[in-house]
């Protein structure tokens, strides 16, 4: 069950992003208890939702972390290193959001179609979206930020264990 992890191999990332990850999802069910957190399956489901959205310009944010503290906690998207348990985003300190799909089954489609989104070919040049931690960045930033992100949540459902790393 555990999956390589690389997040400097852009033919790994992209190719995980498509079709393993959410492949996994679909393992996921209302009632798989997280490893740790307090997120239900559809919460977490949702929030990846969000964060593909707001790299592809449908949902925006500000980044309340200051510019100095991004640019020393940006070459972690560049690392090695997963994203790891307990990280707080800044933006959702105050607790997550309602739930907008009525299903986890609905919540994964709507998922998909952000995946989708993202990973289409690019039809505008590089456009930089702000990330709520690391402010803005370029596609292959996200990229990164994607594929870190959706490990760390795969493994909090148990979906995937901890990764191998070259």
């Amino acid at each position: 069950m555990s999956v390589r992890f690389d997040v400097k191999d852009g033919a790994l990332r992209e190719s995980f992003l498509r079709g393993e990850f959410l492949e996994r999802l679909a393992a996921l069910e209302e009632t798989t208890p997280a490893r740790w957190g307090g997120m239900t399956p559809q919460q977490m489901v949702e929030h990846l939702e969000w964060v593909f959205a707001i790299s592809n310009g449908r949902e925006q944010v500000e980044c309340p972390v200051p510019e100095a503290e991004r640019e020393r906690v940006k070459p972690f998207l560049r690392s090695n290193m997963p994203t790891p348990r307990g990280f707080e985003n800044p933006v959702l300190t105050q607790g997550l959001p309602a739930l907008r799909h009525p299903t986890l089954d609905a919540a994964r489609a709507a998922l998909r179609s952000e995946v989708d989104r993202f990973l289409a070919p690019a039809s505008e040049p590089a456009v930089l979206r702000t990330h709520p931690l690391f402010g803005p960045l370029d596609p292959e930033d996200w990229s990164r930020a994607h594929y870190k992100h959706a490990h760390h949540h795969l493994q909090q459902f148990g979906l995937i264990q901890e990764p191998q790393r070259p």
